[in-house]
């Protein structure tokens, strides 16, 4: 039994391997294959932006640091109004401070130039660093545009070397014989019109011991002198003097009937101006400057009453609102002369970057100085009032002129305005003319 029944077991298990070979294999599951991915493309890495750096010099720290305060401020509204950005280009603006002293403003230029390594440079406020930084600019080959330093002695370095010298593009003051001449024709016309009435044509020349403070000097005493003018002395001074006495009493002692000269120290001017009223000068007073900063009011109360001046007004409602937004965001008054034109040179400045990228496709040293010379030296690149300029109607450069602007109506020109209570009223040329120049109350005694 135990035999049949064993046959039995191997037969089953042998009959169920024979089915289960007859049954056909069954199909395999596929593996799971995972989906392609999409190809995202790779995001680029942005390129760098270009960096246009710009070298702002004037005297940020020293005698004159409240100019430099006026020309850094203007320069930042100017760049702010276009987002520091010209094409791809950002803009990065860099101090160099010359302390009111050539020397240390060429070191400080240079160390701008080699560690800073700035494209171009712009503005400047004394003559005497300007005469020393052509020869920085020369030396580089970095285009500095619209320095303010007026002296005749920039026209005259230019012109021993106008290849060399052509780096300093343009001066945003013309010289001092062009515009001092409008004092002499000021004190002419009240005399012609029996407003002044002086015993004697004598006059009394003072100044700042600059280039700019003797350039000025001789320029108009032989401006006087060729009025028919006396010229009974010529007197310069210490940048930062503050002591008057000696010389306010020397020129009351001449009995001059006209003390003409100019300064540019705020605090030296007012002391002078201030002194002056004190040991009772007698003199129609000639201040070439005294309001070139915008308090300048503060300093010297009402002993600039009847001081003569030539500065820029605010004349125009886009000066205007220019001086009321600097006033707000500053804290400080902006003067015409100062922050006013730092405000339209930073500007004429841009247009001029921006046609060196229109026409190079770069903005570099090379290319901003070729458009110096093909376009602003010939008279075909101009900053007028159309362009967004405050002061003056015209800033316009020829061959004639160079590195001089074009001076005279509708482009480079000073009113001639006479102090009262802080405000100038316009007394020169006659058709801006606000008033008649008065006679000081001493004259009158």
């Amino acid at each position: 039994m135990k035999k049949r029944l064993s046959t039995i077991i191997v037969a089953t298990v042998v009959l169920s391997v024979l089915v289960a070979a007859c049954r056909p294999a069954p199909t395999p599951t596929p593996m799971p294959v995972a989906p392609t991915p999409t190809p995202v493309p790779a995001t680029p890495t942005p390129a760098p932006p270009k960096i246009l750096k710009v070298g702002l010099q004037g005297p940020h720290t020293g005698p004159n640091a409240r100019v430099g305060e006026e020309f850094w401020d203007a320069a930042v509204m100017a760049f702010d109004a276009i987002n520091w950005t010209i094409g791809p280009y950002k803009v990065e603006l860099i101090k160099i401070d010359c302390e009111s002293d050539p020397e240390k403003a060429t070191r400080a230029y240079e160390e701008a130039i080699i560690r800073d390594k700035i494209d171009a440079g712009i503005l400047n406020w004394h003559s005497s660093v300007a005469v020393a930084l052509m020869e920085v600019v020369a030396k580089h080959k970095v285009p500095h545009f619209f320095g303010f330093g007026a002296t005749e002695l920039v026209n005259e370095k230019y012109a021993s070397d106008p290849e060399k010298y052509s780096y300093w593009m343009g001066k945003t003051w013309a010289s001092p014989r062009k515009l001092s001449i409008a004092y002499v024709e000021t004190l002419e016309g009240a005399i012609e019109k029996g407003i002044w009435k002086p015993e004697k044509k004598t006059v009394a020349i003072y100044g700042e011991d600059t280039d700019w403070g003797r350039s000025f000097g001789a320029g108009i005493a032989d401006q006087f002198k060729d009025a028919g003018w006396e010229v009974l002395s010529v007197d310069f001074f210490p940048i930062a003097e503050m002591e008057f006495y000696p010389l306010l009493k020397k020129v009351k002692d001449l009995d001059a009937e006209v003390f003409a000269g100019t300064a540019t120290s705020p605090a030296s001017y007012a002391a002078l101006i201030k002194q002056a009223k004190e040991v009772g000068l007698k003199s129609f007073i000639v201040a070439d400057g005294l309001g070139w900063v915008g308090e300048w009011y503060e300093l010297t109360g009402d002993a600039s009453d009847y001081v003569l001046d030539q500065i820029p007004q605010w004349t125009t409602p886009e000066a205007k609102a220019f001086r009321d937004e600097f006033e707000k965001r500053w804290g400080i008054t902006p003067s015409p002369s100062a922050g006013g034109q730092a405000y339209d040179m930073t500007n004429f400045f841009i247009k001029i970057a921006r046609m060196a990228l229109d026409r190079y496709g770069e903005i570099t040293r090379e290319t901003l100085y070729k458009v110096g010379q093909e376009e602003l030296w010939t008279g075909g690149l101009t900053y007028t009032r159309e362009d967004g300029a405050i002061i003056m109607e015209a800033y316009k450069y020829v061959p004639e002129t160079i590195p001089d602007p074009i001076v005279g109506m509708g482009y480079y020109i000073f009113p001639v305005i006479q102090y009262f209570g802080g405000e100038g009223k316009i007394v020169w040329p006659d058709v801006w003319k606000e008033a008649d120049p008065e006679v000081p109350p001493l004259m009158r005694e």
